[in-house]
């Protein structure tokens, strides 16, 4: 029977674990202004929008905000998805090459094979012909086989979002290639049986989130990137 309480469990422990530490450690790396792509003209004018002056802390702070609260989390998330997959959904894990989980699809009864997504907008259009080659080398290998899988059970499944949110590219494997992509909700409906498991789960991340302040952390960083010359020498010529 599947245990549900323990998924949720273990996407709080990936999260914190693997999720918030990783994005602490990157933070802490970006008191080095070689870390960033500076442009010094844009970072005055950033530095100005936001604050009303370009001093050295504004110009960090310009620097900063994006790549700590934008950037850095798409990509921890994105690269740290095949990890998600073993920690917390290692119970479903496939030996099938291309395919990340296999389950039993609790609203059609029929067993899927998964390969696994993070958010709505994570492939592009190289990405489409993979996933489809992949998908046609299991219908090769199940013929082989004797084992006859059916279009609709190799699907592509999005962590989180709703089908509005779906990129282009990922509507192009439904249209293209007749292969279902299932995101947030209805993937984990499927998956688990319960149609508010998702909303639980949010529940359990968010959960992590509250525990983590690293406001005071956050502020030296800010300090120790204002500090560096290269940031001071910025702000001098303004």
């Amino acid at each position: 029977m599947l245990d549900k309480n323990k998924i949720l469990l273990d996407a709080k422990e990936w999260f914190k674990d693997s999720f918030a530490k990783s994005h602490i450690a990157n933070t802490e790396k970006l008191i080095n202004p070689k870390e960033f792509n500076i442009n010094h003209f844009t970072a005055v004018y950033l530095a100005n929008f936001l604050t009303g002056n370009s001093s050295p802390e504004s110009i960090a702070k310009a620097l900063l905000y994006p790549r700590v609260l934008g950037t850095s989390v798409t990509t921890i998330f994105g690269t740290g998805i095949q990890k998600f997959t073993s920690d917390v959904l290692g119970t479903f894990g496939s030996t099938t090459n291309g395919i990340d989980i296999e389950f039993i699809d609790q609203t059609d009864g029929y067993r899927k094979y998964c390969q696994l997504k993070s958010g709505p907008n994570t492939i592009n259009k190289d990405d489409v012909e993979t996933i489809a080659g992949h998908f046609t080398d299991v219908i090769h290998l199940s013929r082989t086989n004797n084992l006859r899988i059916a279009h609709q059970d190799l699907i592509v499944g999005v962590i989180y979002g709703k089908p509005d949110d779906l990129s282009n590219f990922y509507k192009k494997i439904t249209k293209n290639y007749h292969y279902p992509v299932y995101i947030g909700q209805d993937f984990w409906h499927r998956l688990t049986g319960d149609f508010n498991f998702y909303d639980d789960l949010l529940a359990a991340i968010a959960s992590v989130a509250t525990e983590t302040d690293f406001s005071k952390e956050f502020d030296d960083v800010i300090k120790a990137l204002a500090a560096t010359d290269e940031i001071k020498s910025i702000s001098n010529h303004e």
